[in-house]
């Protein structure tokens, strides 16, 4: 069983840095994004300050939209997806195997990039805090949350618009207590209950998503 998961960890890598192009999409995508919000609303250190973090997080849930479609895509064309069913394999493990490489290789870099955005938007060190916080705690409910979606939708030819419709609305509440959270940190407020509320909301994900993503998968491959 712990080879097999190993071994889907080390094919999902393979494939996803293989794949560069898609991978760095929604990076580009987020780079392309801020930069371009100073010549839009001025630049203001101020104004880009005040709306910094909604324009981080709007663009961050976005550009996961972008990455999120291959998750199964491709394991469901080659019928990979069939061939972990009729194994041994847990598929709700080989769920959670794959929704982390999965944040590992989307967020993870997009972590790495947030302090350029927050240079970008004239973020106050108490306010990047915040963000990078409100990133880690967050954006793995953005990957468990979406590969239930994206196990519903894997079977149709045009998933990634239902994809959007589906998940833009469950992942608003998520925006508005990030984007709270960095509204108190530029206000030198707590916002300890915002990032407690996110880190719940996440657990609860992790706790239900891998059995609900293994029951999508086999309701889509019928």
């Amino acid at each position: 069983m712990n080879k097999a998961l190993v071994g889907i960890a080390k094919r999902d890598f393979s494939l996803a840095f293989r794949q560069s192009s898609e991978l760095l999409q929604p990076l580009i995508f987020c780079l392309l994004v801020v930069s371009l919000f100073p010549l839009g609303v001025g630049p203001g250190p101020v104004t880009l300050q005040k709306i910094s973090g909604g324009i981080i997080w709007v663009t961050a849930i976005l550009s996961s939209l972008l990455g999120l479609e291959r998750l199964f895509r491709d394991d469901f064309r080659d019928g990979w997806l069939e061939q972990v069913s009729l194994s041994d394999c847990s598929q709700s493990l080989a769920a959670v195997v794959k929704i982390t490489v999965h944040w590992l290789t989307s967020f993870l870099p997009l972590l790495l990039l947030s302090p350029l955005l927050a240079l970008f938007l004239n973020m106050t060190m108490s306010m990047y805090t915040a963000l990078v916080l409100t990133l880690l705690i967050g954006t793995p409910l953005i990957s468990l949350v979406g590969a239930i979606a994206v196990a519903l939708t894997v079977g149709l030819n045009k998933g990634g618009v239902l994809l959007a419709l589906l998940l833009l609305p469950i992942f608003t509440p998520l925006l508005i207590f990030a984007t709270s959270a960095i509204e108190a940190a530029s206000l030198n407020l707590p916002y300890v209950g915002q990032l407690a509320i996110i880190g719940a909301l996440t657990l609860l994900a992790l706790a239900f998503s891998p059995f609900a993503t293994a029951f999508a998968l086999k309701v889509s491959q019928h």
